[in-house]
């Protein structure tokens, strides 16, 4: 039996854990460390699962202490990703965590530092766009010189699902720390994957224009008197074919994050990167994905559609290469599968390899963080350590 412990039983966390499941009936949840711990197992109780061989704790260093596990999930709040990684790595086992890794510089900071002094065990970061079968076609394509060395590229995230952002607990911006390190952590970590480089500066910009008002802090739809004719309540948003998440008014003083922003990243070789996000479009003004563009020719693909593109330059040519979706059960275009998988791979030891490694999560978050400094400040920052 393979004994996994989860700090932070959230709703990320349980899917992951139902596609490791489905992937390796030996895998089993040992313990789970979450201050609402008896509510969690009542919970799983009543939706039939037996707990029997689940130790619950309220205090994750209670629940760490009565190990060894064969490896963690961290699905806590993101401003405690890094406080309970730091925990797990002192403890030498195998680490799933969830992004963003860290949401301040100083966080970061200490969880780099807390890496290199542990014993270095393999840390999977939730990074699933990497290994999407689109991102493996479009990388496999540029590494075979098809279209030239990529010089640039032009990349989207228009989140139909933006409401969540605003209506959910991820309003609070205290929380979040803005929308870079929530969705463009994601992105930056894929173009990163791709070109097989490293950011050297940052200039960016974020707009508010939608999701901010001067309805009172704290204020729900439910009792607020305008929810007949407001388009965000949660009946209006049903009457629209969209499924409501969360009950916040995201018209209050009290709501938090931008609504759409915008980073350019200049790489090592002197080639930059634009990347815009956007979060009050909604239905088939959804799209992610990117144009990488060489001399030679570009490649797109866009994970709302089955196909990736490559247009030639200097032939009359244009391949289609189609992605059967079906064929992916997982969430994030099935990269949520080959995460978990490698994960399982660690903790039954045939492989020490993570395919989306510490690092990966300390690069993006370190970019995250310049982004989001770059558009308080209005200046261009360096992707480095300030302490370094």
């Amino acid at each position: 039996m393979t004994r996994v412990a989860v700090i932070g039983y959230g709703l990320q966390i349980k899917r992951l854990l139902g596609i490791m499941k489905q992937q390796d009936d030996s895998c089993a949840v040992a313990a789970i460390a979450d201050p609402r711990s008896e509510t969690i197992r009542g919970e799983m109780i009543a939706e039939g699962a037996d707990v029997s061989g689940i130790r619950f704790y309220a205090d994750a260093d209670e629940m760490l202490d009565h190990g060894p596990y064969d490896g963690v999930c961290i699905g806590t709040r993101c401003s405690l990703h890094t406080e309970m990684a730091v925990k797990v790595l002192a403890k030498g086992w195998p680490l799933y965590v969830e992004k963003p890794i860290s949401t301040t510089m100083a966080d970061l900071i200490r969880l780099r530092d807390a890496y290199e002094r542990s014993a270095r065990p393999p840390v999977v970061v939730s990074f699933p766009l990497r290994v999407t079968p689109h991102v493996q076609l479009v990388k496999s394509i540029i590494d075979s010189g098809k279209i030239g060395t990529v010089e640039h590229v032009q990349a989207v995230n228009n989140v139909a699902y933006g409401g969540v952002y605003f209506h959910y607990w991820y309003r609070d911006e205290r929380e979040t720390q803005g929308l870079f390190l929530q969705k463009a952590t994601h992105d930056l970590d894929y173009i990163s994957y791709v070109l097989g480089a490293n950011p050297r500066q940052v200039c960016a910009m974020t707009s508010k224009r939608i999701f901010t008002g001067s309805k009172p802090a704290g204020l729900m739809c439910k009792d607020c008197e305008d929810q007949d004719t407001c388009q965000e309540s949660p009946q209006n948003l049903r009457k629209a074919g969209e499924v409501p998440i969360g009950d916040y008014c995201c018209f209050a003083v009290d709501t938090g994050n931008e609504d759409s922003g915008s980073v350019i990243i200049q790489y090592e070789s002197g080639m930059h990167v634009n990347y815009s996000q956007n979060f009050f479009v909604r239905k088939k003004a959804g799209a992610r994905g990117a144009r990488f563009m060489g001399y030679k020719g570009t490649v797109e693909f866009d994970w709302h559609s089955s196909d990736v593109k490559v247009y030639m330059h200097h032939t009359p040519v244009v391949e289609t290469h189609s992605i059967d979706l079906a064929a992916f059960s997982g969430g994030h275009g099935g990269g949520d599968d080959v995460l978990i998988g490698n994960f399982i791979d660690i903790m039954k030891g045939r492989t020490a390899v993570s395919i989306s490694p510490i690092e990966a999560g300390l690069l993006s978050a370190l970019t995250c963080l310049k982004a989001k400094a770059s558009a308080e400040t209005g200046t261009f920052q360096a992707v480095s350590w300030p302490d370094r």
